[in-house]
């Protein structure tokens, strides 16, 4: 064995703690990004989550809800089976959702005159949400009474609108409302509470 196989080199103690600290620094940052990603995910599950269940996001297709909601809306709905006479809905309806707004609930008789003014248990419904009447497609024998679970609804944009003026729609049962309309997110311009 040569002199210089015999030495060992040994590392100074600089260069020890430069290679701990290297090392230390490695696993640091390696459990600090497992941490991030991990609690990015879960941020993005709870958000899905309230998302789908609490406040649903929807786009608006069609003007059945126009003047208040027009084609390409985005709107939030919170996910409640408390919703009044005048409160825009959405509900699930042949695989598709619809957004209608509530006219009458169980029990209540509604009928519409030919110009389309809209009776409540005989008292006259104030619309202020509406640009003109219209009896629309309507196929149901007038005065119609509600049925135990359901709510009447119609669309805005009353002589296009199919809803449950029609029997194709018909009332809409408790179980199929997905949530109340409150908030318009898109455009810009429009953002706010829906009326």
């Amino acid at each position: 064995m040569s002199e210089s196989e015999n030495k060992l080199e040994i590392p100074s103690l600089d260069l020890l703690e430069a290679e701990l600290e290297r090392e230390q620094y490695k696993n640091s940052f390696g459990r600090m990004l497992r941490s991030t990603v991990f609690s990015l995910l879960v941020v993005a599950a709870i958000a899905v989550l309230i998302a789908v269940l609490l406040l649903p996001v929807l786009q608006i297709s069609g003007t059945s809800m126009s003047p208040s909601l027009q084609d390409g809306d985005i709107v939030v709905s919170v996910n409640s089976s408390g919703y009044q006479i005048g409160d825009i809905i959405a509900f699930y309806y042949n695989n598709n959702i619809l957004i209608k707004r509530v006219i009458a609930s169980a029990g209540d008789w509604v009928n519409i005159d030919p110009d389309g003014n809209v009776y409540v248990n005989e008292q006259l419904l104030e619309e202020p949400y509406i640009s003109e009447k219209a009896l629309g497609d309507c196929d149901i024998r007038l005065p119609y009474q509600v049925p135990d679970g359901r709510c009447f609804v119609m669309g805005d944009h009353r002589a296009t609108s199919v809803d449950s003026r029609n029997t194709a729609v018909g009332c809409v049962s408790n179980d199929k409302v997905i949530g109340k309309i409150l908030f318009r997110v898109w455009p810009l311009r429009e953002v706010g509470i829906v009326h």
